[in-house]
């Protein structure tokens, strides 16, 4: 097997302009970065331009010293925003979870077998039940109770444990917890949550059981990023499967675990990735 080729992600948004793949391709041609995979997007509706370049330094720390000074500049005149994401980094993850195991079980194994580039430095949840889970892996859990007068007070335990790790990236692997418009606010376009998708929409206790009830054909699951409107946050990832007559209430509970915990790693994986970029209330996803 051979090494794994170290790659640069460059990522940058700005308006749209004419030159802006000629400035970001020429200056790192010009620094002597070699371009191995690119993507980008013009969004006409939002006149929004985004692109993701994963490149090679020839020159080392050389070829990226001298990126960084020629392309801030040429970059300031488009208004970009720009950042550079080292080869070994590992994006510092909290995860938020409740009693169901399944979205965490799936992100801890891609988290310990290397598929998933993240850190995971604590667990945080409202029941005590998955402790055992986060003790095998080694990592701090936080049980934080919490009740409907007791909400603000918890959130602002998880809030400054959050920050106390040092977290990028907040993981609501089913945390069954409708968070306030405080917190939705700090984790907006940060935290990562997943849910069912059912058509038509089921909501309340047990929605596969409700589908089922209606002989619903297709089960999924949407993972989007939080903000104040509850589950209407900007999409990252869907998944779907067809079922049918076959398929009692059990079985459909499964596909959907199944489908939610696949999306969500996807999710989490475009995100660390850069390979999401917020456009309003929309999202450019480049696939890999």
């Amino acid at each position: 097997m051979g090494v794994k080729e170290q790659r640069w992600i460059l990522t940058a948004q700005c308006p749209s302009r004419l030159g802006t793949v000629d400035v970001v391709t020429r200056s790192l041609a010009e620094t002597e970065n070699y371009i191995v995979t690119m993507n980008s997007f013009d969004d006409k509706a939002t006149e929004s331009f985004s692109i993701r370049v994963e490149f090679r330094p020839l020159g080392g720390e050389h070829s990226l010293e001298k990126f960084r000074e020629l392309f801030d500049a040429r970059a300031a005149g488009f208004d970009m925003q720009w950042q550079l994401t080292e080869p070994d980094h590992r994006t510092r993850t909290a995860i938020l979870v409740s009693k169901y195991d399944h979205c965490l079980n799936d992100l801890l194994y891609r988290y310990r077998t290397g598929e998933l580039a993240i850190e995971i430095p604590l667990i945080i949840s409202n029941h005590p039940d998955l402790k055992h889970l986060a003790d095998w892996h080694g990592i701090p859990y936080f049980h934080l109770p919490i009740t409907p007068e007791t909400k603000p007070e918890q959130e602002g335990k998880v809030w400054r444990l959050i920050n106390e790790y040092d977290c990028e990236l907040v993981v609501l692997a089913r945390y069954m917890q409708v968070l306030s418009s405080e917190l939705s606010a700090k984790l907006d376009g940060w935290a990562i949550n997943i849910h069912h998708s059912l058509l038509p929409g089921f909501k309340g206790a047990k929605p596969y059981h409700q589908a089922w009830a209606k002989g619903v054909k297709l089960v999924g699951a949407t993972a989007h990023y939080v903000n104040d409107d509850l589950d209407e946050g900007p999409i990252i990832s869907q998944g779907v499967q067809a079922v049918d007559h076959n398929h009692y209430p059990e079985d459909l509970v499964a596909k959907g675990q199944d489908i939610e915990s696949q999306t969500l790693a996807r999710a989490v994986r475009y995100h660390t990735e850069k390979r999401v970029f917020l456009t309003g209330d929309r999202t450019v996803v480049f696939p890999d």
